[in-house]
């Protein structure tokens, strides 16, 4: 999606419970980290407590620099909270990731505040990952699907269409 000469890409990732997600997250957070990536998020459930068990348990180069994300939740879906926080964390000079999950509301409200807190940033680029939990979604996978760019799972960001055979996308509204 671009806005007025800024780039939003969005990727989506699906899970079955918390452990499951931070399963895939942690290579992934881990590998952004060494790209020397700005990680933010913003997360209705909280999953501090789980990073730092399995952290413990897994020989991850930056540990320490995963344990200084913000892991806790903000149960606010307002555009102030999401600016605030935005405002803090993103930065003009690296390549930002802002990583969100929870209920489809949640995920949907929070990416139209980032959309909006775009418009009046100095960012110009940004990449989006919507962490949908199957039990969630049903029957809208497509709607979601067609809403992304790439999908995020154990092996990575990858083309919808390498994950989800014979998928092909309706009409695409982000490119």
């Amino acid at each position: 999606m671009n806005i007025e000469n800024k780039k939003i890409e969005k990727i989506c990732g699906f899970y079955v419970s918390d452990w499951h997600l931070i399963t895939m997250l942690l290579p992934y957070v881990n590998s952004k980290i060494q790209e020397n990536v700005k990680i933010t998020t913003i997360l209705e459930n909280k999953m501090e407590e789980k990073i730092k068990i399995l952290l413990k348990k897994l020989s991850l180069k930056n540990e320490k620099e995963i344990l200084n994300i913000n892991w806790n939740s903000l149960k606010s879906k307002k555009y102030t909270d999401i600016s605030k926080t935005l405002k803090k964390q993103i930065q003009t000079n690296k390549e930002n990731l802002v990583l969100i999950n929870g209920s489809k509301e949640y995920i949907e409200k929070n990416n139209i505040n980032i959309e909006k807190w775009m418009k009046t940033s100095k960012i110009k680029n940004i990449k989006i990952i919507n962490f949908f939990e199957i039990t969630e979604f049903n029957n809208n996978i497509i709607e979601i699907l067609d809403n992304h760019n790439k999908i995020l799972n154990t092996s990575g960001e990858r083309e919808i269409a390498e994950v989800f055979e014979g998928y092909t996308e309706k009409e695409k509204k982000y490119s």
